[in-house]
């Protein structure tokens, strides 16, 4: 019995424009992967600036966006998969980031935890 072995690569992204309501990567094979940007409420709430300011990690694996604390993985995008960020988590960044402060998710959660130390203290 001969067994069929297939050689695959590493998705990875070779550019990233965003274009309108969709963002669109082209992959290094030459693919191109294009997904709602409303899967990713950050990145629609972002400015051009904030688009722009991106990273790619991994030689292409992933895409980081430092003032959005926004990362996305290739693979997740191969798979479908939107962002898993819970809808508080969101509103509470959103809220954040209206008021001018552009916390990162460890630092929100140290909020939280001040947040939580001071009522406890309360009761």
């Amino acid at each position: 019995m001969t067994i069929l072995q297939i050689e695959t690569q590493e998705a990875r992204v070779q550019t990233l424009p965003l274009i309108d309501e969709t963002m669109t990567v082209e992959l290094y094979d030459g693919r191109k992967l294009s997904v709602p940007l409303a899967w990713f409420p950050r990145l629609v709430h972002a400015s051009k600036n904030e688009h722009n300011n991106r990273v790619l990690f991994g030689g292409g694996t992933s895409i980081h966006w430092p003032h959005l604390d926004e990362d996305i993985g290739v693979d997740g995008l191969l798979a479908g998969l939107p962002s898993s960020e819970s809808k508080w988590s969101f509103e509470r960044w959103l809220k954040d980031k209206n008021e001018g402060r552009g916390l990162t998710i460890p630092e929100l959660d140290a909020y939280d935890e001040t947040q939580d130390e001071q009522l406890a203290q309360v009761e």
